[in-house]
């Protein structure tokens, strides 16, 4: 099992930046690759980006490509979203997630095996 605890979420004017972070422990060996998705209040949770944690492509979510980058740090088994040009439709929480095999379908929920709790971003105009 891998545990995921997510940080750096908080208020955000529009326009501003945040860069989250996921710490991962527990079986990080057999983490194949990690993801973060987001839920607004009264939304479904939905993919914002994915990375394979043994090297190779990322891929990020139309609405969010070109002001998010996820990134890697393996020997600090930490994960990272770097959000500019924040919006306020960009409120959500934020939560990590890591699967441990390959699924095509990285931009679905049920692709992932282990989940963080989530943290909080709030942008205001």
């Amino acid at each position: 099992q891998v545990q995921l605890v997510e940080s750096g979420g908080g208020l955000v004017q529009a326009g501003g930046s945040l860069t989250l972070s996921c710490a991962a422990s527990g079986r990080t060996f057999s983490m194949y690759s990690m993801a973060w998705f987001r839920q607004a209040p009264g939304k479904e949770r939905e993919f914002v980006a994915t990375t394979s944690w043994r090297g190779g492509s990322a891929y990020h979510a139309d609405s969010v490509k070109g002001r998010f980058t996820i990134s890697r740090n393996n020997a600090k088994n930490t994960l990272y979203l770097r959000m500019n040009s924040l919006k306020p439709e960009n409120t959500a929480v934020y939560y990590c997630a890591a699967a441990q095999r390959w699924n095509s379908d990285y931009d679905l929920r049920y692709a992932y095996d282990s989940w963080g709790q989530g943290t909080q971003v709030t942008v205001h105009s």
